[in-house]
């Protein structure tokens, strides 16, 4: 895994994280993080061709 990944994914997980506690039950934050995960590995192509990477 390179750095843009890393830094990615760190960033939509701790985004992620620091909303759970407001998000409800723990199947519903399975539900929502599961779902920004994959909009994330979705995202990070677009982003990468952008920066050029």
């Amino acid at each position: 895994m390179d750095i843009t990944s890393i830094g990615f994914y760190g960033a939509v997980c701790g985004a992620l994280a620091g909303a759970a506690p407001f998000l409800g039950s723990i199947w519903v934050r399975i539900i929502i993080g599961a779902v920004v995960g994959i909009g994330a590995a979705f995202v990070l192509p677009t982003i990468r061709g952008m920066i050029g990477y």
